[in-house]
């Protein structure tokens, strides 16, 4: 195997292996956060976080869903207003 081969299958072997090791995490929930100097951490997510974010990603979906509406149909002024005052209240 010449030098060019063995470098590709360190790398190809390192890329798999940090693949598998990221899906484990994900699938036991751990998170891993990096600041802004670049340290890392790792925490679990518990069941209350996980349902946060879920409940979040929903209102914002929703939310997202109401702005396409808005900015494709052909309404009126005081329609659009409506529209983005029920955004608001939400």
């Amino acid at each position: 195997m010449d030098p060019f081969q063995m470098v590709v299958a360190i790398i190809a072997i390192i890329t798999i292996g940090r693949v598998i090791q990221t899906k484990q995490k994900a699938k036991h929930g751990i998170v891993e956060d990096e600041n802004f100097m670049g340290t890392k951490t790792h925490r679990l997510l518990n069941n209350a976080d996980t349902q946060q974010m879920q409940d979040e990603i929903r209102a914002l979906k929703e939310r997202i869903q109401v702005l396409e509406r808005i900015a494709t149909d052909n309404n009126s002024a005081s329609d659009i207003n409506r529209q983005i005052e029920e955004l608001r209240s939400r």
